[in-house]
């Protein structure tokens, strides 16, 4: 069954044809323009089938036609310039993706992939794009789930296993000796169920992905093994974490998306940035010190314009070493150059003595010239990303350097507590699934 978008840039009798043409149309939405129609009401009649329209919002108008005909499958654009643009477009794209439909004209088409339930109460945190903080958010979210549940983490990443990977991240310390020998025999050890399970101590699968599309979803995946080998463990909540600027395939109860505050404004507010918002239940912006506040009204009011429901977190990155600093010399190692210098901060505080710094932690050969440059530490202080393990742990632990890996943790810049708004989504996820 098909809904077809409608203007009045064409003649009804042409309209009429070409619904025919398709078949199967249960109804139309109109979207505007009136060069060649007297009036709605002629178009209306023409067509003999239910036209919906809204004279100030055709994204409306369209998303009460796919809540009220739950069998369609697709929804075809008959309509033409000028009454649509490019932007306009990729709005009824990110609609229908979220509606689980496709949407296609003459020569384009969106198909989205089926969106499954897990078996258990599941939330997902995923991201408007790669170097947004969204590993660093997924730890934070499991930790502080903890003290209502027993999660697991579901990961998804490039460099993931084939076959799906646990690691009980609650029953031993995952030491950068351990990580190193692991990279040594051709494992990822620096993928993100690694990291969740070092920084947060608890359960996590590792998956497999390549490719994503714009929409977010993977070309290929084993998340599906996955959620499997997560549904039979004895966890409670599910936390499915995208990768980069892709997710699993899985309608969770709850999202959680999060934004950097640095990304340009119209990957936000156009292309298929709605979609991802519109999913979330928090939106949770990092690295809103280093911007400005123009910026992040923009971006809030952007944010809020797309899904004014949502409760928008802006945040900042707090370093949390995973081993004590003070008084100890320190080189500093981050995949963001502009975090630099926060961190570098935090640490300071904390008593260490940050002695050099590198942001080229995902840039191989810049970082080997850069490590070389790090003279009289004691340790180095390195997010547990990139190279991290290959790399940086390996010239450490060879020089006899301690090596302290590091998390971010987001901390509230607006006044707000993200930790109760987590735990209350947590329960409310948890207490609805209970309740059937």
């Amino acid at each position: 069954m098909r809904i077809a978008l409608v203007d009045g840039e064409h003649y009804p009798d042409v309209v009429k044809w070409a619904v025919e043409m398709l078949g199967n149309v249960c109804c139309a939405v109109f979207l505007g323009g009136s060069e060649k129609i007297g009036g709605l009401e002629q178009l209306k009649k023409k067509l003999g089938i239910k036209v919906y329209h809204d004279p100030s919002d055709y994204l409306s108008a369209l998303s009460r036609a796919l809540r009220e005909n739950p069998g369609v499958e697709e929804v075809v654009d008959l309509s033409d310039e000028p009454v649509l643009n490019y932007e306009d477009r990729f709005r009824i794209a990110s609609l229908c993706m979220l509606h689980g439909v496709a949407y296609r004209g003459a020569d384009f088409e969106f198909r989205p992939k089926p969106m499954k339930k897990t078996g258990k109460p599941s939330i997902a945190v995923i991201g408007t794009g790669k170097r947004v903080g969204k590993t660093a958010v997924s730890g934070f979210v499991a930790r502080t789930l903890k003290e209502i549940s027993n999660p697991v983490v579901v990961t998804m990443g490039r460099g993931g296993p084939e076959e799906p990977e646990l690691i009980r991240g609650e029953e031993f310390e995952l030491t950068p000796e351990f990580l190193l020998r692991l990279s040594e025999s051709g494992r990822h050890a620096a993928s993100d169920h690694f990291e969740d399970a070092l920084t947060s101590r608890v359960t996590t699968i590792g998956c497999r992905r390549c490719g994503g599309g714009m929409a977010g979803f993977p070309l290929f995946d084993v998340v599906d093994k996955g959620v499997e080998l997560a549904e039979k463990l004895p966890n409670d909540l599910i936390i499915l974490e995208g990768s980069g600027a892709t997710f699993p395939a899985y309608r969770a109860d709850a999202c959680i998306t999060v934004v950097s505050a640095l990304q340009k404004l119209d990957f936000i507010r156009n292309y298929f940035g709605p979609f991802r918002l519109s999913l979330a239940d928090i939106v949770v912006v990092t690295m809103g010190d280093l911007a400005d506040e123009e910026q992040l009204e923009a971006l809030e009011g952007a944010i809020l314009d797309i899904n004014p429901s949502t409760e928008l977190h802006i945040t900042t990155f707090r370093a949390r070493p995973l081993g004590p600093v003070e008084g100890k010399r320190v080189g500093l190692v981050m995949t963001s150059e502009s975090a630099l210098e926060t961190t570098r901060r935090h640490l300071e505080n904390l008593g260490a003595e940050v002695m050099a710094m590198s942001g080229n932690l995902s840039r191989r050969p810049a970082l080997m010239e850069d490590l070389e440059k790090f003279k009289g530490i004691d340790a180095v202080v390195v997010e547990l990303k990139a190279a991290a393990v290959d790399v940086v742990t390996r010239w450490a632990l060879e020089r006899g350097i301690e090596v302290i890996y590091l998390d971010n943790e987001p901390v509230n810049l607006d006044g707000k507590d993200l930790r109760e708004s987590v735990l209350k989504l947590g329960r409310k996820v948890l207490s609805r699934r209970s309740a059937g």
